[in-house]
C-alpha cells in the first residue's frame, strides 16, 4: 500500500480502491469481461476523502464498467473538477 493517495496525493487514511468493486465480482458481465484474479486485484490506494467522493458520485456497477482504470477515473470531468479542489486541501 502506497502512503500517498494516487489521485490527489494526500497522505491522509489511505485505503484501497477496487476498481471493479466487490459487489459487481458476481455479476454476469463483469465475470465474463473480467477474471476473478483481476477483479480482486486490480486498484489504486487513495485516502479517504477520494475514496467516499468516488463511491458519492458513481454508482458501484457505472465505476466497475465506465471508470475501471486510473487513466479512465483521470479524465473523467467531474474527477478532474473534484481533484482540482482536492489537491489545494491542507490534508
Amino acid at each position: 500500500m502506497n502512503n500517498r493517495c494516487t489521485l490527489c496525493g494526500s497522505e491522509r487514511s489511505i485505503s484501497f480502491h477496487h476498481l471493479i468493486p466487490r459487489s459487481c465480482h458476481r455479476n454476469k458481465w463483469f465475470r465474463k469481461n473480467f477474471a476473478k484474479s483481476e477483479m480482486k486485484a486490480r486498484g489504486i490506494d487513495i485516502c479517504r476523502r477520494c475514496h467516499s467522493f468516488l463511491h458519492q458520485k458513481f454508482s458501484e456497477k457505472h465505476l466497475g464498467r465506465e471508470l475501471n482504470t486510473l487513466d479512465k477515473i483521470a479524465q473523467h470531468e467531474i474527477i478532474k473538477t473534484y481533484l482540482k479542489w482536492a489537491r489545494k486541501q491542507h490534508c
